[in-house]
């Protein structure tokens, strides 16, 4: 029998501790974790903000009272101040200052990430928000119903914010879209994806500023309005989406990091036996560029989850590694992505190409729900080694995305892909459908 420390309870986490109730009685496992809920889909927050779903209520998927029913021990709003790795002992604190000290055989480190603070005059003003847990969607929710909230600015175009500035604009207000870079999803997708997004984006009211950097918040109290390098803009709100980083504040000095995260093995075993760490502040090993990365998405933290949680209970298990597959869906338009986007490749030092195809979903004698579809596949001229592959249409073509990941782990060539075996049915497809037929264009 081991005790099994957990430190963080969200997607790895829940993962982790519903992996090693469910597959083995022998152990004591113990939770901390310095929230008041477990396991909120993030995802969802925009869907809620813009009121495209009724209710936070699905949003969750696990509780601390489910967890006990299979015989955890699981203290909420409690947070790990230190850890004492050489005597194996973890010290926390709860919300009425109880104290814990918890030893332990094994430690999972599932601490997340926290959103990246600007360092700018005005951060600290009233309504000024982060958008990452429930409590923060929650609390942005309550302020709108103030209706002389009308001027929002998110700051950052990655998925996040371009997600609430839908969710924003769907509820009436004018939106305001700013980045320092040209565009939005500038890390996902090739400038021909791009463009279609923020076409998309423009033609449904969006506001957008590229190109812009914050240099100021100002308002007297509460937020009034964000200055640039370029121009100011009045703002009852601003969302300040411009990414996240690993929480590695426990042990970064005693653990080995990668980018800040917690690097880790194929196991998810830290540099220090019988430590372990998943989800957001763990390392991955993309399979994309052959070696650890860091990629933070729910998930590949819910697989590491997984991985660790066997490991710990004794079981061998590798990581198979991840391709950062990902997708978004903004008025309607589906954009799906995996492996290396083009421009990412070259930097990498790919001597990387794409092939693009353009074509209706289905043939053209399917005269209602058939659209365009946009795909492009990075493979690499020595190698002929598919690197990466995006899609883009109103049809939903999320699952092809499957295969191209799939493809990117297994080391598949370009040329595998011209004569790939692809069914056909009107209904769903074209007989010279543009999977193929991209495959086929390639050089």
């Amino acid at each position: 029998m081991s005790k099994i420390v957990v430190v963080g309870a969200n997607h790895a986490g829940t993962a982790a501790i519903n992996t090693m109730l469910n597959n083995y009685s022998n152990n004591e496992v113990v939770v901390f974790d310095r929230n008041s809920n477990i396991s909120f889909l993030g995802c969802g927050m925009a869907l809620w903000i813009g009121k495209q779903i009724s209710g936070p209520e699905g949003l969750f998927y696990a509780t601390k009272e489910g967890l006990e029913a299979k015989g955890a021990k699981i203290h909420m709003e409690t947070e790990v101040t230190n850890i004492d790795f050489d005597k194996k002992v973890v010290y926390a604190t709860g919300k009425n200052g109880e104290k814990y000290e918890e030893s332990y055989d094994k430690l999972i480190l599932s601490t997340g990430s926290l959103p990246i603070d600007l360092n700018i005059p005005g951060k600290d003003l009233e309504n000024v928000q982060f958008v990452k847990l429930y409590q923060h969607a929650e609390d942005v929710i309550k302020k709108l119903e103030n209706k002389e909230f009308n001027n929002i600015v998110v700051v950052g175009a990655g998925y996040i914010g371009v997600e609430l500035a839908e969710a924003f604009q769907r509820i009436g207000k004018n939106v305001e879209l700013i980045d320092l870079a040209d565009s939005c999803l500038s890390g996902y997708y090739d400038k021909e994806f791009r463009d279609l997004m923020n076409k998309n984006l423009a033609d449904n009211g969006i506001n957008l500023n590229y190109g812009e950097k914050v240099l100021e918040i100002k308002g007297n109290g509460k937020v009034e309005e964000v200055i640039t390098d370029k121009k100011s803009y009045k703002a009852d709100m601003v969302i300040l989406a411009v990414g996240f980083v690993p929480n590695t504040k426990l042990g970064k000095d005693k653990l080995e990091l990668f980018k800040n995260a917690y690097k880790v093995d194929l196991t998810q075993k830290t540099s220090l036996e019988d430590v372990y760490a998943i989800g957001d502040c763990a390392t991955v090993y993309d399979n994309s560029i052959q070696d650890t990365n860091y990629i933070a998405l729910a998930t590949n933290a819910v697989r590491s989850g997984v991985v660790a949680a066997h490991n710990v209970c004794g079981t061998k298990l590798e990581s198979i590694g991840v391709q950062g597959s990902n997708g978004i869906s903004i008025y309607g338009l589906n954009m799906v992505s995996t492996g290396l986007t083009l421009e990412k490749a070259k930097r990498l030092g790919y001597n990387a190409v794409a092939t693009c195809y353009e074509d209706l979903q289905k043939p053209g004698f399917i005269e209602h729900n058939n659209d365009k579809v946009l795909i492009s596949i990075v493979y690499d001229i020595d190698t002929r080694r598919v690197l990466g592959a995006q899609l883009a249409s109103r049809q939903d073509i999320s699952m092809g995305i499957h295969m191209f990941s799939l493809a990117i782990q297994e080391g598949v060539t370009i040329d595998k892909l011209k004569l790939l075996d692809i069914f056909f049915l009107p209904h769903f497809n074209q007989p010279y459908n543009y999977i193929t037929m991209a495959a086929l264009s390639a050089k």
